[in-house]
């Protein structure tokens, strides 16, 4: 076996660079932390051929003292930790004291900086087999400037693993924009190749921010993006979440920052996909740009080379905010008044560069009817505020024709009025407007104030009845309708087997099936919501998912997608001709039902055409 040595410096910095640097994209990440760590109030990147040939980082932060630039490039060397205390609540997002080092080894490094205590800047850099610093005077204002030449020159192995020109620029484009999107008050210019790619000036007020968004983000995201910012025992949430109905094919647009540094976390990602569960379309994915606040001391930023990871101390704690915190901003989101009023929706401040108002309607933030303050009031809610207000339900049992009579004087008020044949007054018109017509026995037609509604009555109905049934689930009150003639029906013996042990879990669905025979059951009571339904066809379809299940453990984490089922079994069904009351009544109803937006699969439930758009359509005024 060879003799122990101690490895020469260079080598054992190489070696800790394959953690740090791992293409050009990682050594702008490092640069522009430190800038950041330094109070940079302005950062210019130049990049030269993907970041291989040059990375150039110049701030305008506090600068380096001359006497210790030459410990700066050496390894576990930092002004940002003195001792174990400093470690176990880390408030800035370098912290190791290796980046520079560990660059240096495998490039050719300078460092220009001035504290501006001096007259003139000073350079280092390090040449050498043994990597010694050479310091020389050089004229350069207050804050750094770091830069990186001919990465991997030393490494050719290395090298070859670098993709091409075009392929790094786009992994350095995305690291520079995390890195913007996380401080908003400096302001961030990229230039590759002598080509200035963004220019984001500095600011911290609402238009502003925004404005970077979309920038960085697409307008398209900011167009349909809804402002949180929601605090609660010592966390804080706030930053914009894309609606359920602007979804990717990618987790590409997703950031997530805790105290300002961008992470991927387990915990963060399982929260989220929660929240978005049932108004999501199967594979795809949310956008989001949010931004986390925690005491440092409850969050372990030293558990990754890159630190892209975190341990959160309480983690349980964390994701029961996260999740609960985004789950209610989407169950706020109805049809609101003002998403074609050309202000903006409440509580979002438009940007610089004026986002245009959506063109396809979906939701916007509004307070239908008056009721007490939802999203819509701005941008600030307290965390676990409810929801009051709105419309009062019309389809409390189960079937649209019941819902138009329990309409009441609103009922007859429609059926009395001709169809509106202009705008409605503003302050009278609803979000969704007054029904027209009805289409193929699928599509109900409206008009509201902004123009034509188009809404697919069975995926509203749907997601209606659906929210009903949760909320009764957890209020364990989901009332049962007795048949007039109870439902024999054939089954396997497992699954009559199945209903006689686990009688506790029909009842809490609000059946009564009794089992008559080694294979027959008797359904004796349905959910009052689904009365109206094949009785034994829903149980069928219950029982199914009940066994595939398993057990009552297993049933409750399963609970949503079985409600759901129960609930399309309970919707109105398409070419089901509705009258004007009734459409009416359904079109109230969803302006008062959480998430109505999507039905339980995750498809939008309405659309909106403005008088502009029909105008475009026939070159009116053109």
């Amino acid at each position: 076996m060879a003799k122990i040595h101690r490895l020469d410096s260079r080598l054992a910095n190489q070696i800790a660079a394959g953690e740090v640097v791992e293409r050009p994209a990682s050594v702008l990440k490092e640069l522009l932390e430190n800038a950041l760590d330094a109070g940079a109030r302005q950062i210019s990147v130049d990049v030269e051929q993907g970041g291989t040939k040059l990375i150039r980082v110049r701030d305008d932060g506090g600068g380096i003292d001359q006497d210790d630039l030459p410990l700066a490039m050496s390894r576990h060397a930092t002004s940002k930790i003195r001792g174990l205390e400093d470690l176990e609540a880390i408030g800035t997002l370098g912290f190791r004291g290796e980046a520079l080092a560990a660059i240096s080894s495998v490039s050719r490094l300078s460092l220009a900086s001035n504290s501006g205590d001096q007259a003139e800047g000073w350079q280092v850099t390090v040449e050498g087999r043994d990597m010694a610093p050479s310091v020389a005077p050089t004229a350069h204002p207050r804050g750094s400037t770091v830069t990186m030449r001919d990465l991997f020159f030393n490494t050719p192995a290395r090298r070859r693993f670098l993709r091409t020109e075009k392929t790094e620029f786009n992994h350095l484009e995305e690291v520079f924009r995390r890195v913007a999107l996380s401080e908003f008050q400096t302001g961030f210019r990229l230039s590759h190749n002598q080509k200035v790619i963004h220019q984001l000036p500095p600011g911290d007020d609402e238009t502003l921010r925004a404005a970077r968004v979309a920038r960085l983000c697409g307008r398209a995201f900011m167009d349909q993006a809804l402002t949180v910012d929601i605090e609660h025992a010592g966390l804080r949430l706030h930053g914009w979440m894309g609606l359920p109905t602007f979804s990717r094919s990618q987790a590409d647009l997703q950031y997530f920052y805790v105290n300002g540094r961008v992470i991927r976390d387990k915990v963060v990602s399982h929260a989220v996909r929660q929240a978005y569960a049932d108004v999501l379309y199967h594979g795809r994915h949310p956008a989001y740009v949010l931004f986390f606040e925690v005491d440092p001391a409850l969050v372990d930023v030293n558990v990754h080379p890159t630190k892209h990871e975190v341990r959160f101390r309480e983690q349980r704690m964390v994701h029961d905010f996260l999740f609960r915190s985004l789950h209610r901003a989407i169950a706020e989101v109805r049809p609101g008044e003002d998403q074609y009023s050309g202000e903006g929706r409440p509580g979002e401040a438009a940007p610089v560069d004026e986002v245009p108002a959506p063109s396809q309607g979906h939701m916007a933030l509004g307070n239908p009817a008056g009721g007490a303050p939802g999203v819509s009031e701005g941008p600030r809610r307290s965390f676990g505020g409810g929801f009051g207000g709105g419309y009062s339900g019309a389809f409390t049992g189960g079937s649209i024709a019941d819902g138009a009579r329990q309409a009441g004087a609103y009922g007859q008020m429609v059926s009395s009025m001709p169809a509106p044949t202009g705008a409605p007054e503003a302050s009278h018109t609803p979000p969704l407007g007054y029904a027209v017509a009805q289409l193929h026995g699928i599509f109900i037609v409206a008009e509201n104030e902004h123009g034509m509604v188009l809404v697919d009555m069975h995926a509203a109905h749907e997601r209606i009845t659906y929210e009903r049934l949760k909320r009764d689930w957890a209020e364990e009150k989901v009332r049962s309708q007795p048949l007039l003639v109870p439902v024999s029906m054939a089954v396997s013996s497992r699954e009559a087997d199945f209903a006689e042990q686990q009688p506790q879990v029909f009842q809490r669905l609000g059946f009564m099936v009794e089992r008559a025979g080694p294979e027959t059951l008797v359904v004796r009571e349905v959910p009052a919501l689904l009365r109206n339904a094949d009785s034994e066809t829903l149980v069928r379809d219950v029982l199914s998912d009940l066994l595939a299940h398993g057990s009552s453990e297993r049933i409750e984490q399963q609970l949503d997608a079985l409600l759901s089922s129960m609930a399309c079994h309970g919707s109105v069904r398409a070419n089901r001709r509705l009258t004007v009351p009734e459409m009416n009544a359904l079109l109230r109803d969803m302006e008062a039902t959480e998430r109505s937006g999507q039905c339980n699969h995750g498809r939008p439930t309405w659309t909106q055409m403005s008088v502009k758009e029909l105008d475009r359509l026939f070159m009116r005024g053109q």
